[in-house]
């Protein structure tokens, strides 16, 4: 069995690092992880959530509407934040009591890439 050069640990056959070091073993560049592309909110989420939050402003003249679309744009902004699908139904209720620009864009949000 051969050892590595860099440590000496002995490696079994077949391997390319070692895996004590993580040298590479033969002249083989070791393999290294890559990391997951952080990915932001896309274009249409984020205009979603501003017309939300002008919804919400523009609703303040009335005190109780303001018990839902505090809760509903905050639930929204944290789905699209954990790329989260979002609910039929939760979007239609944000197109009516919301706002309406807003609620039409979190239901053409595309999810295919949501958890």
């Amino acid at each position: 069995m051969p050892f590595c050069q860099k440590c000496g640990h002995e490696i079994m056959d077949g391997e390319t690092v070692c895996p004590s070091c993580g040298a590479p073993v033969g002249g083989q560049a070791p393999l290294k992880a890559t990391p997951a592309p952080q990915v932001g909110l896309t274009t249409i989420e984020l205009v979603a959530f501003v017309f939300m939050i002008i919804g919400t402003i523009a609703m303040a003249f009335a005190i109780i509407p303001l018990v839902w679309c505090i809760p509903m744009t905050i639930h929204a902004k944290k789905a699209m934040d954990d790329h989260q699908k979002i609910g039929v139904g939760f979007k239609v209720c944000t197109l009516l009591f919301v706002s309406l620009i807003g609620g039409i864009l979190l239901l053409v949000r595309d999810e295919s890439a949501c958890n």
